[in-house]
């Protein structure tokens, strides 16, 4: 729903490792596509978004397919800065001119990695009327449907590409937080590792990812199987290949435990009494890692503690960012990092 104050030409921009969200005010709408550039020749833009996706592990020398953002930081300035304004002014037909712009920022980066998002749109040839930057957490907390600003606890683990945010916020702040540099990526890799070691059967990141979204699971006897093609190390030769969800659980298994157990540990740190909310609230699961199957259940089992995985896990960060651009009650979420100058 929008602000009494929501402006016609207001967005929010949550740059993922995986994939790029925008919210655009003026239709009420999301776009979700992959944060994918292929770039050609070193220097001119080939394709980007779910186009550029599909060339990843296909694509000849001279086309170089990459993720412009690693670990929760703009990894490659120029090319999210072209990819962004592309999509925004030609995909999306952005009004960019004195629009306002609301980016999401980890909390545990560097204030230098966080003004780098905001220098997305200062050093552009397009100005905007305002840029403001807005914790993840905070924005996640706001596209749950939670209201920060009640002197309630709560925890949200935020699932990405690269990394995990393990954070909880009261009161309109957040009282601590941690960014773990692994997530979904990782199972994938370890998807990879396990089928090599077992059966000599080597696969690429994105048919590991498939095996993950299509039969995966955070428990065993899911009874789940999927054929896939990859490449016999012995022989070298292209196979067909039946795996089954146990074999992707027994992949993903340490990772999953790895992540629980830095949620214990995060939870021990929590005052009581906004542990007592914790309790009675349960832990939030957002990202796109949330979407694996029985990862509730899983947690669950590890914590004790009750635990909500979000609809539209994906995209509750880029829905609060809406809420802090359009809801007078949340805008003082929004800041401006200043630029520091040296005499």
């Amino acid at each position: 729903m929008k602000g009494v104050n929501a402006m016609s030409n207001a967005y929010g921009i949550d740059l993922g490792t995986n994939n790029l969200k925008i919210y655009d005010n003026a239709n009420d709408s999301i776009l979700n596509i992959s944060n994918t550039i292929a770039v050609i020749n070193d220097d001119q833009m080939y394709s980007y978004g779910d186009d550029a996706y599909s060339m990843f592990e296909k694509a000849p020398d001279n086309i170089d397919v990459s993720f412009p953002i690693s670990s929760g930081v703009i990894a490659d300035f120029d090319n999210i800065q072209t990819m962004l304004f592309k999509i925004l002014e030609s995909d999306l037909g952005a009004r960019l001119k004195n629009s306002d712009i609301t980016i999401a920022v980890p909390t545990d980066i560097t204030e230098v990695e966080k003004k780098a998002f905001q220098d997305l749109f200062i050093k552009s040839k397009t100005k905007v009327r305002n840029i403001r930057l807005c914790e993840k957490p905070i924005a996640d907390a706001l596209g749950i449907g939670i209201d920060v600003t009640e002197p309630t606890g709560v925890m949200v683990v935020d699932i990405g590409g690269d990394t995990t945010e393990i954070s909880v916020v009261s009161l309109g702040g957040i009282v601590q937080t941690q960014l773990l540099e692994f997530g979904g990526n990782l199972l994938d890799e370890s998807i990879v590792t396990h089928l090599k070691r077992k059966f000599n059967l080597l696969i690429g990141r994105k048919t590991a990812k498939q095996l993950k979204e299509n039969i995966g699971a955070a428990k065993e006897g899911k009874d789940l199987k999927s054929v896939i093609v990859g490449r016999n190390v012995v022989s070298g030769l292209p196979v067909e290949f039946e795996v089954e969800s146990d074999e992707v659980f027994a992949g993903i298994k340490a990772d999953l435990t790895n992540i629980c157990g830095a949620v214990k540990r995060a939870l021990e740190k929590v005052p009581p009494e906004l542990a007592k909310d914790i309790v009675h609230s349960g832990i939030y699961l957002t990202g796109g890692g949330a979407n694996l199957s029985d990862l509730a259940e899983f947690f669950n089992e590890e914590t004790n503690i009750k635990v909500n995985v979000c609809e539209d896990s994906s995209e509750t960060v880029v829905k609060g960012l809406n809420l802090v651009a359009s809801e007078d009650k949340f805008k003082r979420f929004g800041f401006v990092m200043q630029s520091k100058i040296f005499g």
